[in-house]
């Protein structure tokens, strides 16, 4: 029975422990609390935040990555302006790499269009962006000869996979679970300096107690006792 006791003790304790961030809050004085509402709408005017800047250059770093191997494989097989013509005019999905290119511009243009542009509070956009990502590059490597024309045949799909579920790990884990402990940290802040402002309003000030003036009668009666 004790045991028992000092588990639901313990439990309580733990489920006390869990909500620091309020006490601390509501402990904080008014000014304290106005300084931190600022802080937070600054932010919030700068139109974006820190972590979803980073996520966005990741992507471009995405972009910037791929068109780099894709000049590299084009240099490497022949040079550029003839390889170019022959992967982009004469295109063949079997042993062109000039579709994983544009597999990049793709996921840059709706990233970058949703997470930048509309900022989207949501993750539909990424799993989109990946799923044809994975689907395309599956089917690239199972029907394409991409794989019988050296490094590049494998460098490329490979990469451009990892990259693709590096963002959406990125977005998933970091970018959408900070942004929303912000906005709850926000309106724990915001409520408690409400809280605070009715609390100190309806505190009476200095001016508010006062002696009443001493009459004429008053004065003569002690001018008697004494």
């Amino acid at each position: 029975m004790s045991r028992l006791l000092d588990d639901q003790e313990n439990a309580h304790g733990s489920s006390l422990s869990s909500h620091p961030s309020l006490r601390d809050v509501h402990s904080i004085n008014p000014a304290q609390l106005m300084a931190r509402i600022e802080s937070y709408e600054s932010r919030e005017k700068k139109g974006i935040s820190d972590v979803r800047r980073t996520f966005c250059l990741f992507v471009t770093f995405d972009l910037l990555f791929i068109t780099l191997l894709w000049i590299i494989e084009l240099n490497v097989n022949g040079g550029i302006e003839k390889t170019l013509e022959k992967e982009v005019l004469q295109y063949d999905y079997h042993s062109s790499y000039f579709d994983i290119f544009l597999l990049a511009v793709f996921r840059f243009m709706i990233l970058i269009l949703a997470y930048a542009l509309c900022r989207l509070q949501h993750w539909w956009a990424i799993a989109f962006t990946t799923a044809v990502t994975s689907a395309f590059l599956l089917a690239k490597v199972i029907l394409s000869k991409l794989l019988t024309q050296g490094a590049f045949g494998y460098v490329l799909p490979i990469i451009s996979f990892i990259l693709a579920w590096i963002e959406t790990w990125f977005l998933d884990f970091k970018v959408l679970p900070q942004e929303a402990e912000e906005g709850n940290r926000l309106l724990l802040v915001q409520d408690a300096s409400e809280r605070a402002a009715l609390i100190h309003s309806g505190l009476p000030s200095d001016g508010q107690f006062y002696s009443p003036p001493e009459s004429e009668a008053g004065r003569e009666q002690r001018k008697v006792e004494v």
